[in-house]
C-alpha cells in the first residue's frame, strides 16, 4: 500500500535534506519507487537541488496544479529524474517561479495530486514548508501516514512550535520528533530542548558532507556519512 510521509518544522530546521535522505534511503533500502514533493514556492526546490541542469530538462509541479483534473501522467510529466536513480521522481517549482506564477491551488486538487501520488509511487514524501498559509503543506500533514518533525536546539523553533500548537497536537499520534544539529556548536542546549518537546526520538548529527552537498548542489547523490545515514535509516524504518 502506498504512503505518504510529511516532514515539518521550523526555518532552517533541516527539513528539505532530511526529507530528501529519507526518500533516498526508501528508494535504496525499500527498492520500490519513490516520489519527493517540495511545494516551496519561496525557494523553489528545483533552483538547488538541480543547479546545474538546463531548465529545459527541469519541470514544475505547478503545470499539473494548473489544470482543471489531475491524473498520474500529469504528475509524471513534470517529475525530474537522475540517471542512477531510475525510479526516484523530484517534484516541485522551478527557479524564477514563485506564488504569482499560478493560481492558488484548492483542497480538491491538493487531494487529488495526492492521489496521483500514490498510484505512481509506493512511497512519497513531502517536504512540507513551514508557512502555516501553504496549502499542500497543511494538507500534507493532514493526509499523510506519518509526520516527522524536524527540531533545532534553539528558540526560534521553540517558538515556531508554540505559534503552531494545535496545527501538531492535531498529528501527534503520528509524529515522528527528530532532533536537527544543523551546526557544529559544543554549547547547543540539546538535553534542554528534548525535555521541553519530549518523546524525541531520534537525533541528526552535523554532517560536513551533507552541508558540501548543499553548497555544490548535489543533493540528489548519495550521502557518504555512515553516522548520519545511520540516524535516516532509523527514522525510515520507523516510518515504514
Amino acid at each position: 500500500m502506498s504512503k505518504l510521509v510529511a516532514v515539518c518544522g521550523s526555518p532552517g530546521s533541516g527539513k528539505t535534506t532530511a526529507a530528501l535522505k529519507i526518500a533516498q534511503e526508501l528508494y535504496y533500502e525499500k527498492k520500490g519507487t519513490i516520489l519527493f514533493l517540495s511545494p516551496d514556492m519561496s525557494v523553489p526546490a528545483m533552483a538547488f537541488i538541480f543547479p546545474h541542469c538546463k531548465d529545459s530538462d527541469l519541470f514544475s509541479i505547478g503545470k499539473a496544479l494548473d489544470k482543471t483534473d489531475i491524473f498520474k501522467e500529469d504528475v509524471m510529466k513534470q517529475m525530474v529524474s537522475v540517471k542512477t536513480m531510475l525510479n526516484f521522481g523530484f517534484l516541485g517549482y522551478k527557479a524564477q517561479e514563485n506564488k504569482f506564477s499560478y493560481p492558488r491551488p484548492t483542497e480538491d486538487k491538493v487531494l487529488a495530486l495526492f492521489r496521483a501520488m500514490k498510484e505512481i509511487a509506493d512511497y512519497s514524501v513531502i517536504d512540507c514548508t513551514s508557512d502555516a498559509d501553504d496549502l499542500i503543506s497543511r494538507m500534507a500533514m493532514t493526509e499523510s501516514d506519518s509526520v516527522v518533525q524536524m527540531i533545532t536546539p534553539d528558540l526560534k523553533c521553540m517558538g515556531y512550535y508554540s505559534s503552531q500548537a494545535d496545527m501538531f497536537a492535531a498529528v501527534s499520534e503520528r509524529s515522528i520528533k527528530v532532533m536537527c544539529i544543523c551546526d557544529r556548536d559544543l554549547y547547543l542546549p540539546t538535553d534542554e530542548v528534548k525535555a521541553h518537546f519530549k518523546n524525541v526520538a531520534f537525533t541528526l548529527p552535523f554532517s560536513r558532507p551533507l552541508k558540501q552537498q548543499v553548497i555544490t548542489g548535489t543533493l540528489s547523490e548519495r550521502l557518504a556519512d555512515r553516522k548520519y545515514r545511520e540516524q535516516i535509516a532509523e527514522i525510515t524504518k520507523k516510518v515504514v
